[in-house]
């Protein structure tokens, strides 16, 4: 099987360090081409440094880091200091980063990376606000027909909002951005609350992630075990959603998630309802179906496969 390819953009949050360790202990299937940094769970200024010290943690000091867009396209930055803590990944006491940040802006990095490499073999996923991939798709028109395909998570129907009640996060903090990406004619596979509320971080499961030997396996245990706490006394449930790890468990084992290809719009206007995903799941209107959306988890399967794969580092 051919590895895939794939920009890694993310605002770290530490769903997103499961998220990227998933893929950095996945070399067989993944080559990270890069991770581009974008302002969300915390700002720009933290996001840049978590993604480098997970990089380290993981081995990987290699990865080059770049640190894109600071703020939403039009709107005030939102962040979520009450899930993540005010750095965006609190819990575990990891060493600020000796590696670089890239000089290099991230739009233009991914700019740049899809025009030089051959078209159709680069997959982006966004993890994050979709500000990076909405800009470089906004300035560079030309790069939309030669991504592989972009798998992010963002969006909700069934399951309500987070950030409002029908608003998730990543899809609330920049509905313009959101809205941008999916009117693309890029291939997209979303990975919404309805879910990953089904891959939660229930005691059992914790207890497998904090047996994994040496660092990764404590520091781990630690970001998700101040992580699910917001979760946990919010929705009553045992354990927290792992949202983001799904999308790169979805390009290592496909056969985990089961989705359907809908229409998926974002509403950027109203004041009561910005950010909301309409889902047409049932295929009522005729809008164009440009998006694969996930319904259904192997939950046991998802996290055999994520504390197989973080043993390794």
């Amino acid at each position: 099987m051919a590895r895939e390819r794939i920009i890694i953009d993310t605002d770290p949050g530490q769903d997103d360090a499961v998220a990227m360790m998933l893929a950095f202990a996945s070399p067989e299937e993944i080559e990270v081409l890069g991770v581009t940094a974008v302002a969300g769970n915390a700002p720009l200024a933290h996001t840049e440094i978590n993604a480098r010290k997970i990089c380290e943690l993981s081995g990987r000091p290699d990865i080059k880091v770049f640190a894109g867009c600071d703020r939403p396209l039009f709107l005030d930055l939102h962040t979520a200091p009450e899930v993540h803590g005010d750095t965006g990944l609190d819990g575990p006491d990891l060493p600020m980063p000796t590696m670089p940040l890239q000089e290099q802006h991230a739009v233009d990095f991914i700019i740049d990376t899809l025009r030089c490499e051959p078209a159709g073999t680069v997959t982006l996923c966004p993890l994050g606000p979709l500000t990076n991939i909405a800009t470089a798709l906004t300035r560079a028109p030309d790069i939309a027909a030669r991504i592989k395909r972009i798998v992010l998570m963002g969006g909700a129907q069934f399951e309500g909002g987070n950030s409002s009640p029908v608003a998730e996060f990543n899809i609330f903090v920049d509905p313009h951005a959101a809205q941008i990406v999916l009117k693309s004619g890029v291939d997209i596979v979303m990975f919404s609350m309805d879910v990953t509320h089904q891959v939660l971080t229930a005691q059992a499961r914790m207890d497998r992630v904090r047996a994994i030997p040496g660092p990764v396996g404590r520091v781990t245990y630690e970001m998700l075990d101040f992580y699910r706490q917001y979760d946990e006394a919010k929705y009553g449930t045992d354990g927290g959603p792992l949202h983001d790890p799904c999308v790169i468990a979805w390009l290592i084992r496909p056969d985990l998630f089961q989705g359907k290809q809908v229409n998926v719009e974002v509403e950027t206007a109203s004041p009561l309802t910005i950010g909301q995903t309409v889902v047409d799941r049932w295929c009522i209107t005729p809008r164009p179906k440009n998006v694969f959306f996930m319904l259904k988890a192997d939950a046991e399967g998802f996290f055999d496969l994520l504390i197989d794969r973080l043993a390794r580092l």
